[in-house]
């Protein structure tokens, strides 16, 4: 099972989407939840029900809503975990809060009272570009290798922060176009103090990008005129580029160094060394501005819709090849017979009613037949307030491909007046699709003395596109208010005046005033 909380959108472009960061911790804004059940098919369905609220209660958040059919499918093939027994399911407009942090962070060990997870300060957090908070559950049987049965707790916060630059200029005021520095103290505002303990191991990790890498060295031969790696050598916290607050204890290069000079270096820092009275604070200083691009998946992916009123309209899903496409498919990317398959999975509500057969290919801006792009494919038309449409596509694009684009029309369905939701106006979400290269994986394998140090389980590059925002044809809220205030002032005034009319008695009242 995987449950995350996200507050933005990652930004593919600037901030990469080739390492395991953006394939394995981005994940698309609201709330998303997936999972593989040990059971039988026809209890699956109550398990997530199940699932949905006790996860609800857990977390203060409104993952109930998942409970109903029309809120989750089932994929088959295009979702990585994959399986029939898989269930998937998105809350695009859920807001995350601290309400949502605190249970997150009940479940570490020493909470944020001590360790790393000290450096999580709510206002700092929050404040960034991006954050999600991510938890994976893994059951393990009896039958897994040198493990026990039980379950397998993974906690990861990814977040996006900017360093203050008015304090990075005031200490490089002669350099205006220098990138700002950081330390763990000026962006989060907290040191870390020693490891929590009940941790086994508790480290901090400092990566280098291999664009970054890359660069550096460039700068470095051009001034010192040297083949020497700054980055790993003895002087590496203090070369002519940037300075480390403190000195790593162990680095570690990535496996591809070995056949080619594009390669993270990553620095290690153990927190068991540290205490309250030398508290660990990481800083990075530059001292000379550099410019470096991260690295790309093959295609960028972006999602928008097509047409206009609130009759019908189209989806459009864009893949554009990125500058690095020719580093990821080969010597052989102009081979006729190189092909580049990419995975695709959208799930639509039922309210918009895609008409599958209207499906088109564009590559390269000239359309092409279906059957030539599209490999496989597997199509669960929506059913009306029983359950949404599900689409699922193996492309095989060429290696050459510069832009590719799929189209498919829809009609915009009418709700019942019971289920709009308060903020109908602003419109209604179709969740983010998923675009997955098979054939490339997220991983980083580094080495330590010529020895292999870890080598993380593979995962396909994966990319989440936009969340489409789609307007609907919405009645007029306040006309039953209008027409119940009207009706109920007419019948109280016929009621009123033929019921005084009916009770009153004008022989009586003429001999009254006579008597009187």
């Amino acid at each position: 099972m995987e449950l995350s909380f996200t507050q933005g959108r990652w930004n593919y472009e600037s901030w990469g989407g080739f390492d395991p960061i953006p394939s394995s911790n981005a994940k698309p804004p609201g709330v998303e939840l997936w999972a593989v059940f040990d059971a039988p098919q026809h209890l699956i369905d109550a398990l997530w029900k199940n699932l949905t609220h006790t996860l609800s209660g857990l977390f203060c958040a409104s993952i109930n809503f998942l409970e109903s059919s029309t809120a989750y499918s089932a994929p088959e093939w295009s979702f990585p975990p994959a399986s029939g027994k898989l269930r998937y399911g998105t809350l695009p407009r859920e807001a995350v809060c601290t309400e949502n942090l605190t249970p997150w962070l009940k479940l570490l060990p020493c909470r944020d009272k001590a360790g790393i997870s000290m450096l999580l300060d709510r206002p700092s957090i929050y404040r960034g570009f991006y954050h999600s908070q991510r938890l994976h559950l893994t059951s393990t049987g009896s039958g897994s290798e040198g493990m026990d049965p039980g379950i397998i707790l993974e906690q990861t916060l990814t977040v996006v922060l900017q360093p203050d630059s008015q304090r990075a200029s005031l200490a490089h005021a002669s350099e205006k176009h220098i990138q700002p520095s950081w330390s763990l103290s000026s962006i989060f505002g907290k040191q870390i103090s020693g490891r929590c303990v009940l941790a086994e191991t508790s480290n901090v990790y400092f990566l280098l990008d291999r664009g970054l890498v890359a660069e550096l060295e460039h700068i470095h031969k051009e001034n010192e005129k040297s083949e020497e790696n700054v980055l790993i050598s003895e002087k590496f916290w203090n070369n002519p580029s940037f300075e480390l607050s403190a000195k790593p204890d162990r680095i570690f290069i990535e496996e591809s160094s070995l056949l080619s000079k594009n390669a993270s270096v990553l620095y290690k820092f153990e927190i068991e060394k540290y205490g309250e009275s030398e508290p660990f604070d990481l800083g990075l200083f530059w001292k000379t501005p550099v410019v470096w691009l991260c690295q790309q998946a093959p295609l960028h992916a972006n999602r928008f819709l097509m047409g206009s009123g609130n009759e019908r309209g189209a989806i459009a899903i864009s893949l554009k090849s990125t500058q690095s496409s020719e580093g990821f498919m080969g010597s052989n990317s102009n081979d006729e017979r190189c092909e580049l398959r990419v995975d695709v999975f959208q799930v639509v509500p039922w309210y918009v009613k895609v008409y599958f057969h209207s499906l088109q290919v564009f590559v390269d801006q000239q359309p092409k037949a279906v059957s030539d792009i599209i490999e496989k494919i597997h199509v669960s038309p929506s059913k009306d307030k029983v359950s949404p449409g599900v689409m699922e596509l193996v492309l095989t694009l060429p290696c050459s491909v510069s832009s590719a684009v799929l189209t498919i029309e829809f009609d915009k369905g009418f709700l019942h007046i019971d289920e709009y939701p308060p903020d109908a106006n602003q419109g209604f979400d179709i969740p983010s699709a998923i675009v997955s290269f098979p054939d490339f994986h997220a991983r980083m394998v580094f080495l330590e003395n010529d020895s292999l140090n870890k080598s993380p389980e593979k995962s396909p590059v994966m990319s989440y596109t936009e969340v489409l925002l789609v307007p609907l044809t919405t009645p007029d809220f306040s006309m039953p208010y209008n027409v119940i205030t009207i009706t109920c002032t007419v019948f109280a005034l016929y009621f009123g005046s033929l019921l005084n009319a009916l009770r009153r008695r004008v022989a009586e009242e003429e001999r009254f005033l006579k008597d009187k």
